[in-house]
């Protein structure tokens, strides 16, 4: 049994909770250590619980408080060779023995639970998602993704939940007060998945048996809870029922649930 619970989830900072059996890991801490632990105890969890850190990229929303957790819990940090170069400084002193480095399509254990990270396509030095494997139930997690390719797809067919970017309307990106320097980077290759991108991808992973779509990484500017979620049920009611599926929006400030995938 798997069981998520995304702490945070936003520009503003992101980090997830993953846990198998009676531990658990942190995916990217993107906020304060501080903030962390309250959502944690908030959840009847406890910091000395955290088996590891996974790290997803070296963007500062992703990173804020991976070198203070590291050191307080001693705990492994995991994260590809781009990522690691480039968050260094950014995470302070990290004992070398902490220090994991990962390798896109390798599987790496912790306890009952196996991770593997696959590549993506952002603005970063080497980006992956994340593969959650135990006792049979699959969970993928993937932000920051500027485009969705079938290599990426295939990474996440055949999952049980996915938490999936959908970063923004784009509508309201093209209308609103971002400069158009900011706008071409969300809409590169490189940036960031639309609502209606988020959709599709949905809708063909419910259609293979994904059940859970929990919605994340949100603008506050360009997007509403309430347009994605539509967009996405919308796509996913035209290519098959929904009976059965459960649909979550996870909201800037707003706290999650411990949900059993």
């Amino acid at each position: 049994m798997i069981k998520i619970c995304p702490l945070f989830s936003g520009s503003s900072g992101n980090c997830t909770y993953i846990e198998y059996g009676q531990n658990g890991i942190l995916l990217d801490c993107g906020v304060s250590m501080k903030k962390i632990v309250a959502e944690l105890e908030r959840i009847g969890r406890h910091p000395e619980n955290i088996k590891a850190l996974f790290i997803t990229h070296e963007h500062s929303d992703h990173i804020l408080s991976v070198g203070a957790i590291a050191r307080k819990y001693k705990v492994p940090v995991y994260a590809t060779k781009g990522t690691w170069n480039a968050m260094r400084s950014g995470v302070g002193r990290i004992d070398e023995r902490q220090m994991r480095l990962v390798e896109e399509g390798k599987t790496v254990t912790v306890g009952t639970l196996r991770v593997t990270p696959f590549p993506i396509s952002h603005d970063a030095a080497q980006p992956v998602a994340y593969i959650f494997q135990s006792d049979g139930r699959k969970l993928v997690v993937a932000t920051d993704v500027g485009f969705m390719d079938d290599r990426i797809f295939m990474s996440m067919s055949g999952s049980d939940a996915v938490l999936i970017e959908a970063n923004h309307d784009v509508g309201m990106l093209e209308c609103g007060s971002y400069p158009q320097s900011l706008k071409q980077r969300i809409r590169g290759r490189r940036g960031h998945m639309s609502n209606d991108e988020a959709a599709a991808v949905c809708a063909r992973l419910a259609s293979l048996g994904t059940k859970t779509f929990l919605l994340g990484h949100m603008s506050e500017e360009n997007n509403t809870p309430e347009i994605a979620l539509k967009t996405v049920i919308d796509s996913v009611g035209a290519t098959c029922s929904t009976d059965g599926l459960r649909f979550c929006v996870l909201q800037r400030g707003k706290q999650g649930e411990l949900i059993t995938v």
